[in-house]
């Protein structure tokens, strides 16, 4: 999960900002349940009036062998000098401004042009900007073709080493914040030149503890028609040099795209660290309470007593999102194949792993807290357990606020009379910052044909069909909220991990028994509870054989708590491998089989 929140939910489960865009080969038209994207390739528009932007990039920006560029420009109007604009955009209260239109064929000199016709968040048009003199900041956030084995050609942003955040992504221009006078009332074309490029971002080094892996995935290089690649952040255990003989259960982290583990720091917290605060959690000095948790946790896995496992977190960044939610899907490929057959037998060879279905465990929170009880139940016999936190809807009668299966519309009730707002974002008290409508327009601004990078369109291009245009069918029209059943009932038989574990339970119970560990708060901000209530009615009602796991609640606790009573959820969040790896061996003494080595890696 990322999705609105108007702060970063921290280092296991980071909100993250990125774009994509329209972009196809051919000349089908878009589809009924989303809007006409607005494409701009250097030519001067339509017939509409008033104010608008015109953005190009000059000749000595590098366009590639095409000498033009594919993509998507965003104008973005700030009324606050904190910081650039392009930093400024979030789906939470404090976001500013942002227009968004995509570019096929851009030449250097030509113009891109942003006017009222042009999607918009939070205002949807440039007509309901208030006249005023901003900040204006413009992006252009590039794309490659690609041709896929499964006959579709698309144009989508590939990961750059950013994590599919559009504001960081090296390659892409932007140009140098400036003031505007603004008055949509008024005929004007601001010009805006992209003349700068952002630079590439540096490897992480190894260090004695953590290591950094990339390998190419065959599976995915077919898929996509290009090389494809997946990463590894790895963290050996303590003794793991002089002890060449042991080998290690493995623990996959699972979650966001981390450019570096960042809750693991071997060295105590920079002494002239510049106090932040955290408006999530109203702590001033959290970036001093990460880095002390960090080092806390170097202390603690370096120490005698702390369990001996090797903690992987995995690379899986891209062409639609920070990461792939380590399932197969039709739009984003063989993910999960790709992650157990190709990266996972890599890593644990490498890492002297023991390597086997009852050594191998997960946890993650958020969109780690999904995948982790997803590949347990994709593939149960080759993970001992799971631990999620927070978990993204894990039924789909429960999408946040919306029943996919019986609601009509994802924006507002169904009722004659009355038309009452669903809920995206909240806090712990019950106030609103963000309804669906808005998520779905901050996407549509961000990027058209469900290529915003963002939270709803990832469980839209991971969950549904392809569509005909080779992108995924939408799960509800973008500007009206109206539910596409027939695709609702794909992501129910292929991905509603409620109603597949009911369905298969005969098959999949006894493979799952005393594996399963939920936790959630519950006033998690999207409203992610309500899914786990109804899975854990299903999972205590189970009898052959029972499920003899966890689902546990925190009281009042928001996302994303996972299950640590004694702590609040600032800290909590802080201390994943210390809550979970006592769980893992406990786990791990109980169901290993008869026979095998446990002693290797107990010293």
């Amino acid at each position: 999960m990322n999705g609105i929140a108007p702060s970063s939910l921290g280092t296991l489960a980071v909100i993250v900002c990125s774009s994509m865009v329209f972009g196809c080969s051919t000349k089908t038209p878009p589809p009924a349940s989303e809007p006409t994207p607005s494409t701009s390739s250097g030519q001067a528009g339509g017939q509409a009036t008033g104010v608008r932007f015109a953005v190009s990039f000059p000749s000595t920006v590098d366009a590639g062998a095409a000498g033009s560029l594919d993509g998507r420009v965003y104008v973005i109007l700030s009324n606050d000098e904190s910081n650039e604009p392009r930093f400024q955009i979030s789906g939470g209260l404090k976001t500013q401004q942002i227009f968004g239109v995509d570019v096929e064929g851009l030449a250097a000199g030509k113009e891109a042009i942003v006017d009222v016709t042009s999607v918009g968040y939070p205002r949807a048009t440039l007509a309901d900007v208030p006249p005023g003199t901003y900040t204006v900041q413009a992006v252009l956030h590039r794309y490659e073709t690609f041709k896929r084995s499964d006959g579709h050609t698309v144009k989508l942003p590939m990961d750059r080493g950013e994590g599919q955040h559009w504001q960081h992504a090296p390659g892409n221009l932007y140009s140098a914040p400036q003031k505007l006078t603004v008055d949509p009332s008024k005929p004007d074309t601001l010009r805006i030149t992209l003349d700068k490029v952002i630079p590439p971002i540096e490897a992480p080094a190894d260090t004695k503890y953590v290591k950094h892996e990339r390998i190419q995935s065959q599976l995915l290089t077919k898929f996509w028609g290009r090389p494809m690649f997946l990463g590894a952040h790895v963290i050996v255990p303590e003794g793991f040099d002089a002890h060449p003989n042991a080998r290690y259960p493995l623990v996959i982290s699972h979650g966001h795209f981390m450019r570096d583990i960042g809750y693991f720091r071997e060295t105590p917290p920079d002494p002239n660290l510049k106090p932040d605060y955290s408006e999530r959690f109203h702590l001033p000095g959290y970036n001093r309470i990460e880095q002390e948790s960090a080092h806390q946790l170097y202390r603690d896995w370096t120490g005698p007593k702390f369990p001996r496992m090797i903690l992987v977190e995995i690379q899986h960044a891209n062409p639609y999102y920070d990461d792939s939610y380590a399932v197969n899907s039709e739009n984003l490929g063989p993910y999960g194949d790709a992650i157990m057959d190709e990266l996972v037998p890599y890593l644990e060879k490498k890492y002297r792993a023991i390597g086997e279905g009852w050594a191998r465990f997960a946890y993650g929170g958020s969109t780690g807290g999904w995948e982790s009880l997803a590949v347990q139940t994709f593939y149960p016999d080759r993970f001992n357990g799971i631990w999620a936190a927070c978990p993204d809807p894990v039924d789909f009668h429960d999408y946040m606020t919306v029943n996919l299966y019986d609601d009509k519309n994802a924006f507002v009730s169904d009722q004659f009379w009355k038309k009452v707002p669903r809920g995206a974002f909240t806090n712990y008290l019950g106030h609103l910052a963000a309804t669906q409508e808005d998520s779905s327009r901050f996407e549509l601004a961000l990027g058209s044909r469900g290529r915003s990078g963002e939270q709803l369109d990832i469980w839209q291009a991971v969950y549904s069909p392809v569509g005909a245009d080779g992108y995924p069918q939408p799960i509800w029209d973008k500007l009206t909220g109206v539910i596409d059943h027939k695709v609702a009932a794909h992501w129910r038989d292929h991905y509603d991990l409620g109603h597949i574990l009911s369905r298969d339970w005969s098959t999949l119970g006894p493979k799952l028994r005393g594996k399963i560990h939920i936790y959630v708060g519950d006033m998690d901000n999207y409203y992610l509870n309500n899914a786990v209530y109804r899975i854990e009615q299903f999972l205590k009602g189970t009898t052959n054989p029972p499920y003899e796991g966890e689902v546990d609640y925190g009281d009042r606790a928001e996302h994303c708590w996972n299950g640590d009573h004694t702590r609040p959820n600032a800290y909590s969040r802080l201390r994943y491998p210390q809550l979970y790896f006592p769980k893992i061996l406990e786990r791990l003494r109980k169901s290993a089989p008869a026979g095998a080595n446990l002693k290797s890696f107990q010293y």
